[in-house]
């Protein structure tokens, strides 16, 4: 089954990284025959994210899968556009009508080392130095470690905060990657996302990065949902 020529990969990023968290999924991906965009997000709130990602859909022709990773997965959910054919989770948070981030990232109790995460003064949510290291990304290289450090992006109360509406996942066939070492979001609560939404799942010994740390393992779900719903 091949795909379509004009077909593409739009990934978006979760809170404390941004589009180059994806570097090591994209030329892959465009090698395959994909087009690949990276959709800037500002994480201020839900919809300012959301009105952000329908920017970046609006300057792409053709069929279109979208893949977002933790934070992301939300944000997916939040636009309607007929160029999206299918959503792919990447331990990514999940949603329902009404819902909020918090609500669903809290739905079973923290992993023993995931970071404690307060609001600085501004609304803020930074990611604590050690986070990255205990949590964010465990199985990560020294090197891979301090960009993350180096390049995080603070995540706003608003976006945790802010009700979901209507997800696309209740009329797009989805896939979920469920990463049964995470330390951020509870493997059991990604498995109850997944399972909601009725999607395609594949679980695997991955820590809360894969799109890091295990990339291989995830450019292969992503043309493997490609391959069913962009050709």
């Amino acid at each position: 089954m091949s795909l379509q020529r004009n077909a593409s990969v739009v990934v978006v990023h979760g809170a404390w990284a941004d589009g180059s968290s994806w570097n090591r999924i994209t030329l892959p991906l465009e090698s395959a025959g994909l087009n690949v965009v990276a959709a800037p997000i500002p994480l201020t709130s839900l919809s300012d994210d959301a009105a952000a990602l329908r920017r970046v859909l609006k300057r792409i022709n053709g069929p279109v899968l979208l893949a977002g990773h933790a934070y992301a997965g939300a944000v997916i959910a939040a636009v309607d556009d007929e160029r999206v054919k299918g959503l792919v989770y990447v331990a990514a948070l999940a949603p329902a009508e009404g819902e909020t981030v918090a609500q669903i990232f809290y739905k079973e109790p923290p992993h023993a080392l995931a970071p404690k995460l307060v609001p600085d003064d501004d609304g803020l949510i930074w990611m604590p130095d050690d986070g990255f290291s205990n949590a964010f990304a465990q199985n990560a290289t020294k090197e891979q470690l301090a960009l993350c450090r180096a390049t995080q992006r603070p995540i706003s109360v608003m976006c945790i905060q802010e009700p979901a509406p209507k997800p696309l996942w209740k009329a797009r066939p989805t896939w979920f990657l469920i990463a049964e070492e995470d330390r951020m979001i509870n493997p059991k609560t990604q498995r109850f996302m997944a399972e909601r939404m009725n999607a395609t799942i594949l679980s695997l010994p991955v820590d809360h990065t894969p799109i890091l740390t295990a990339s291989d393992a995830v450019v292969k779900f992503i043309l493997d949902a490609g391959k069913t719903c962009l050709s």
